[in-house]
């Protein structure tokens, strides 16, 4: 029997292998079609128990469109390439994050 290496997960979706753009997408679709008002965060050595990370300027409350929630995570990755970077979706009639997902790890780029 084989154990496997010791790696941190963090949220939804954080133990698969980095998604693609077309994937990325997806999921910022199914966040806008829900109505949640999408942010970008951003942590250089974050826990998986913690919850505050740094917020990527205002959340998008004009985003309707994925790629737009895309270009703006490709600018905080251009920015902080060595920290691990989030989209979160806002609920605005519940007034909390709904959903979230790890969309860059520094040690497992993509872009």
């Amino acid at each position: 029997m084989q154990t496997l290496p010791k790696e941190r997960h963090y949220e939804t979706l954080s133990y698969l292998p980095p998604m693609t753009d077309q994937q990325i997408l997806k999921q910022i679709q199914y966040l806008l079609a829900q109505g949640y008002i999408p942010a970008i965060e951003f942590e250089k050595d974050p826990t998986p128990t913690d919850h505050h990370w740094t917020l990527w300027k205002l959340p998008l409350f004009n985003a309707t469109t994925p790629q737009e929630v895309l270009n703006e995570v490709r600018e905080c990755k251009a920015q902080y390439p060595d920290h691990y970077i989030r989209v979160i979706g806002f609920d605005n009639i519940r007034q909390c994050q709904a959903l979230s997902f790890i969309v860059y790890k520094p040690n497992a780029s993509r872009f």
